[in-house]
Formats: structure tokens, sequence, C-alpha cells
């Protein structure tokens, strides 16, 4: 029997009952307590018991009875065990063990699949991403202390090309290139051993002079190994940003050798342009500022050529942070690089031809590697190649509208809009990346004359005069009327192809526009029917 119902059953055989009044029904009803309308019906229609009888009870009084029933109803003490009720006598029942318990066959756990577990053995982990987006925040945060954030400022070319157009203007670098970023984190992350040896360069690209400045600036010793035919002003910068420079060999590989010696030889390194994630990280950063400078911004072009990693970095960050905006690769016409490589879905280490190295510098000096393509292949949207024309044309709208001096490559992503190759951006917000802006003074003017004529601002013709006086005062008077400057003229008499008593007279004019050009070669051709126009 439980504990509290003995203890209940003793104390009212011991002591008896409890003097004081009955209980009323007013009283708080208590469910062990079996009343007397209970006890009667009880009685009347039998007890569960074994003898099939029950006493009938008194009323409670506050005189002493000689026996008193139980005051938990047995129905209810069922609750507390295997016990029998007698009368109102508790009874317990023994239980003893008569023999050893049976043997119990317990279920061996079920073992696992064979073929499950050979499944995850043989399934291949997935790769680890080269280039991770919390690689290129740190490389943002490191660089803070070392660059300053490019301004990305709305063109006076929207209207033209009709489309909302935003130059990240990475040319005002200290050296006039984005490879400052890649450059710089690349160095600050160096062992502090290895920054104390120094660093060696060789070739003369924006690479080198990034380097050669950011060392300085981080007090690294470096070394500028640069090929005998290297200009003199170009020597002079390097010099002047404070590195030690030494004219070797004849050719831009004779240095490379003599710089990988001299590396190994006094324990330099010797850093080249090369897709390390660490170098792609801080190109990488250019995506961080642009989506942070340009809201709702629909996509990006960026100059792509050569080693690619700009527009590799620049994908990965952009990408990240919103897929929907397209990014978009331009590269030359004559150096396809990228363009063939996504075509024989394989990196191309070597393309055979030709291009004007002269012209484009950084975009056909390196080969493409194998984590930058792959990154190009994955993010990069569409890629187009740009004709040299388009280029120059291109750097002239930089200089007239934009008030800066760019070279053909921070003039990709201009050229591919204005050649009329990403029709699909018409009425969006773009973002073209101005990646640089080192050409030589004398390039410069070369590619200015080469443009106002491709541009249709500058003109040559060739027309007979007749060899009397007045002649040429009427032809100069004509180009005078029409606002036309005359920037050379060249009048022969004798001239295997001047007939007798007319003179050859060629002229190069130069034009406000391609409406003012249209109109003078009109009424040119009307007053002067054998008049020329002679090729650009």
């Amino acid at each position: 029997m439980n504990f509290a119902a003995q203890l209940i059953y003793a104390n009212f055989f011991s002591d008896g009952p409890p003097q004081g009044k009955g209980f009323s029904d007013t009283e708080e009803y208590d469910p062990f307590w079996q009343s007397e309308e209970e006890r009667i019906g009880s009685s009347k229609q039998g007890c569960p018991s074994k003898s099939g009888t029950c006493q009938k009870d008194g009323t409670v009084s506050n005189g002493n009875v000689g026996r008193r029933p139980t005051l938990i109803c047995p129905e209810r003490l069922k609750d507390f065990g295997a016990e029998e009720y007698l009368n109102g006598d508790v009874k317990t029942w023994e239980t003893t063990v008569v023999g050893p318990p049976a043997n119990v066959q317990l279920m061996s756990p079920p073992k696992p699949s064979s073929k499950r577990g050979i499944e995850s053995k043989s399934a291949p982990k997935p790769p680890a991403e080269y280039l991770r987006f919390e690689d290129i925040s740190a490389a943002a945060f490191k660089i803070q202390l070392g660059l300053q954030k490019t301004p990305c400022t709305y063109s006076r070319l929207s209207k033209q090309y009709g489309m909302e157009i935003y130059l990240k203007k990475e040319h005002l670098h200290y050296t006039g290139s984005v490879k400052e970023r890649g450059v710089f984190y690349l160095l600050s992350t160096l062992k502090q051993e290895q920054q104390k040896r120094g660093v060696i360069v060789a070739t003369d690209c924006n690479f080198s002079m990034a380097v050669a400045y950011h060392a300085v600036e981080l007090q690294i010793p470096v070394f500028v190994i640069m090929p005998a035919y290297s200009s003199p002003p170009r020597l002079r910068m390097y010099r002047d940003y404070g590195a030690m420079v030494i004219s070797y060999g004849s050719t831009a590989r004779d240095s490379q050798n003599h710089a990988r010696h001299l590396a190994k030889e006094n324990g330099y390194l010797c850093l080249e342009e090369e897709d390390s994630a660490v170098y792609l990280a801080g190109l990488g950063t250019v995506g961080l500022e642009i989506y942070e400078q340009v809201p709702k911004l629909d996509a990006v072009i960026v100059p792509a050529g050569g080693q690619c990693g700009l527009v590799a970095g620049t994908a990965a960050a952009i990408k990240h942070l919103n897929p929907r905006i397209s990014v978009i690769g331009a590269e030359p016409e004559e150096f396809p690089l990228l363009l063939q490589s996504l075509k024989t879905d394989s990196p191309i280490k070597d393309l055979y031809c030709s291009p004007n190295k002269k012209l484009y510098g950084d975009l056909v000096e390196h080969s493409l590697g194998s984590h930058t393509f792959q990154l190009a292949k994955k993010l990069v949207d569409k890629v187009v190649s740009v004709r040299e024309e388009d280029a120059l044309v291109a750097m002239l709208r930089f200089q007239e509208y934009e008030r800066s001096t760019v070279d053909t490559e921070g003039a990709m992503g201009l050229a591919a809009i204005l050649a009329g190759q990403l029709p699909e951006l018409k009425g969006k917000r773009v973002v073209v990346v101005v990646s640089s802006a080192n050409m030589e003074l004398d390039l410069v003017r070369q590619c200015v004359e080469r443009a106002l004529v491709l541009d249709d601002r500058v003109s040559r013709f060739s027309v007979q005069l007749g060899d009397w006086p007045g002649e040429m005062a009427k032809l100069l008077d004509i180009l005078a009327r029409e606002d036309v400057r005359l920037l050379d003229v060249c009048h022969r008499r004798q001239s295997d192809r001047a007939e007798l008593f007319k003179a050859q007279v060629e002229c190069v004019v130069e034009t406000r526009d391609k409406t003012q050009n249209c109109q003078l070669r009109r009424m040119l051709s009307d007053r002067y029917p054998a008049l020329r126009w002679l090729d650009r």
C-alpha cells in the first residue's frame, strides 16, 4: 500500500476520529473522501471486493465509533498499487519469483548500409573558391591605408549615346593605373623578412611602375631591370619614385632573365604580374567601390586582354553583391585573347598575331592565367572586341568632353559603346572603368591626329586650279566662308597629273564635326568637279 494511505489508516484506528463538528456540504470537496450517500449507494450496488458484501457505516458524529472505514475510496486506491480491499481492510499481496527470468533476445541495432558508406567516401568535396568575397573585403580594408578612393562621376557623354554613363576614374592613381590596388595589397602581405630583403621587377609596364612606387612607400628595397631601348623619360620616372634602375639587355626577355638571376643570388622576390589570389583580390576592390558609389547599377564595362585580372576581380565582387548586374569585358580586336579562350574553352597562352605593342601596352604583354580564365568564364557575361579606330576616337572623346588624357587601355570601355557593340545598354545605368592613362607625349599627339581623321574632323583633298592669278584666292575664300580651318596647303605647278596651264593643289582642312564636313564636301564637289578626296 502507498505510504500516505497507510498513514491515514493508522491514525484513525489508533487515535480515533478527530474531535469537532462533522463535515458539511459547504466545506471544500475532497475527492478522496467518501460521503454517506456514496457509502449507502455502494452498499446497495455491492462492493467490488472478493467477499461481495460491504459493511453499512453509520453517520459521522462527535462521539467515538467502534470501527471507522477507510477514508479513501477503494476504487481510487487502485491507482496506488496492486492491492485488494475487504470491508475497509487493506490486504497487501506479495509477489515471489518462481523461476529465473526467461532470456530476452534484444534486436541488434541496424547496420549502416555499405552502399551508402561507399557513396559517402567516394563523393568528392566541392573545390574551394580560388577568389572569395572575403578576400576582396580584406583587401579593401587593407588598401585604404595607402590608396585613396577614386571618384565615379557622371559623364557628359551620356546624352550623346543614350545611356547613363558613369566613369570610374582609376587613372587618377599616383602612377596612373589601376594596378596600384593589386600591387599595394601584394606588397603589404609579404612577410617581414622578405620585405627587408627587397623585391625586383623587369619590363616597363604599369605593374612595374606600381611596384616601384609602393615598395618605396612601404620602405621595401626595389630594383627595376629595364631593356637598353627604354625611353629616358620612363627611366627617369622610375628613379623619381625611388627605385634602383638597372639597364640590361637588348630585349625584354633579357631583362626578365637577368632579374630572375639576381633574385636567386641575392634573395630578392622577383615579382611578375600573374593571377595570384592576393593580386586579384586587390584588383577586385574596384567592384566594391563601384557598387557603393553608383546605386541601381545595370552594367559595368571593364577593359580586358592580357592578364585579364581586372575584369575577373571586378566581376567576382560585383556578382557577389548583385548577380543581376552585367559585367562586360572589352579587349582589342588585334589581340582577342579572352574571347578566343572562351571559344576554345581553355586559356590560350600564346595568340599568334602581331598587335601594336606600343599602342596597347599591357593589354598584349601578358598571357591569360588558368585561374583568371575560370573566373571570367563563370562571372563575365559578355566580351566584345574593339577596333583600333574606335579606341582612338574614344581617346579623343575623353579629351574633349572629360578634359582628361587616357591611353587606349583606359578608353576600351567607352570605345565599345561608341562603336555600337552594346545596344542592349540603351537607357540603362552603366559604369565604365577607366583603368590607366600612361602614354608618352609624342604617342598621344599621334593618336589625337589619327583620331581627328577617323572622326571626319580632318580631311585632305586634291584639286586642279588654273595657273593664273585669283584662282587660289577663290578656293581660300570658299573655305573661309564655311568657317573651315586650313591646316596645310601644297601648291605644285610641276606635276605628272597636272594639265597644261593647271596647278595641283592639296589642302588639309579641319571641320567642327561630321555635319560640317559633309557640307564642305558637297560645296567643293559642285564647284570643282575634278576634286578628289584622299584616303584616310
